[in-house]
């Protein structure tokens, strides 16, 4: 089959590669039809995510029809139409018994990588490290899903591929993202990064109760994505001072919530951002946490710094002091999709929510390389690709 590989920095490419096999009882084979390249790619495609091996299959978005599965798979057929989640839980430890899915304890078969980084090991990931499974990933033609008794969810067809794709990662992010930040009715909430889960957390925060979103960026087009799909008003952090712009946007007081759906690779022109990246080029931090600094100066007291986006090491100069003094709460991690899968599709079928405005580039899967430079570079207006390995 085909799949998408990885091959070091700056470098995928299309290969053929041997098909998936059954592994155990509790495996599925699936037919990829659709499948994305996210955000959190691009810190694999930069050489950011450690753990990465030439030839690694990447993706972590995937949906398609299942082709076989094992024996103890009772709820999916061959036939079935499908949406799996990024992260792969067991559904019978501690953690995926608290609905804690993206921690549970059974998935990683390389948990001991993990816990030497982390002290704990996380849930396995499709297409995401070694540290996380070396799983191969959804960017290929077929796919093994280990617990497949407890990730895919069936989706009706009268829905198209792009409505129901993203419920395998960037709209159950988005959404948490907003629930993390405990939104009350009448709330501002801000939102670094108008990158898909951006997005999405600019739409959940209405859906939660916000009275007001405030969208920052620097792309133009994800900007007027942000107005035209999720009503936000916008700062274009370029030449802005973000912490003061909000302050004067919400009455001197700060948002209430705040949500940093950019990441390890926070862009910024001030000081910190120029120290932060001569560090770590001389491999001296590993995560550049600008966004994250401004998202805790700019939140009001007493509010809540939510944690989406992807990070993966160590954070320099961040101002605790600040957190500490205001009294902020923060919550963060992976995504447990499988809690919110069903209802975000109910939502879906419901007509509340219509995923595939995100969607600007439909490509074969043989166009992966170039859409990741064109994403990586906001080239043609790009803000999501989706690849159909069929095409």
């Amino acid at each position: 089959m085909r799949a998408v590989c990885w091959r070091g920095k700056y470098d995928v490419q299309v290969e053929n590669v041997p098909d998936p096999m059954l592994l155990t009882s509790r495996d599925a084979i699936i037919k990829v039809t659709s499948t994305a390249i996210c955000g959190s790619d691009l810190h694999l495609y930069d050489g950011f995510i450690p753990a990465m091996m030439p030839g690694d299959i990447l993706g972590h978005e995937f949906m398609g029809e299942v082709v076989m599965v094992g024996d103890e798979v009772q709820n999916l057929r061959p036939g079935d139409r499908v949406v799996v989640p990024f992260a792969i839980a067991c559904g019978n430890c501690y953690f995926c018994q608290k609905g804690l899915w993206s921690l549970c304890d059974n998935s990683n078969p390389n948990a001991a990588v993990a816990e030497g980084l982390y002290g704990y090991s996380g849930a396995g990931l499709f297409g995401y490290s070694h540290i996380y499974g070396g799983y191969a990933g959804g960017q290929a033609e077929y796919v093994r899903v280990p617990f497949a008794d407890t990730g895919p969810i069936k989706v009706p067809e009268g829905l198209r591929d792009e409505q129901v794709l993203f419920l395998s990662d960037i709209l159950p992010t988005g959404y948490m993202a907003a629930e993390n930040g405990n939104i009350q009715p009448g709330d501002i909430v801000a939102v670094w990064g108008c990158g898909p889960v951006g997005q999405f957390a600019i739409q959940s925060a209405y859906l939660l109760g916000a009275e007001r979103v405030i969208a920052i960026d620097h792309v133009p087009e994800r900007l007027r994505m942000a107005q035209e799909y999720g009503r936000a008003e916008v700062i274009d952090f370029r030449g802005v001072d973000v912490v003061e712009a909000l302050r004067e946007m919400t009455g001197g007081r700060g948002p209430d919530v705040c949500i940093d759906a950019v990441g390890l690779e926070a862009e910024g022109h001030h000081l910190d951002t120029l120290y932060e990246r001569a560090r770590h080029a001389l491999l001296l931090t590993t995560d550049l946490a600008h966004v994250l600094r401004e998202a805790i100066q700019a939140c009001r007291k007493g509010g809540t710094v939510s944690i989406p986006g992807v990070y993966g090491g160590l954070v320099d100069k961040l101002p605790f002091g600040a957190a500490f003094g205001k009294g902020l709460t923060f919550r963060m991690g992976q995504t447990h999709v499988h809690r919110y899968m069903r209802p975000l599709l109910e939502r879906i079928e419901r007509g509340e929510l219509d995923p595939s405005f995100v969607v600007t580039h439909v490509m074969s899967l043989d166009d992966a390389p170039y859409a990741y430079e064109m994403f990586k570079n906001y080239q043609d207006e790009c803000i999501k690709v989706v690849l159909k390995p069929s095409s």
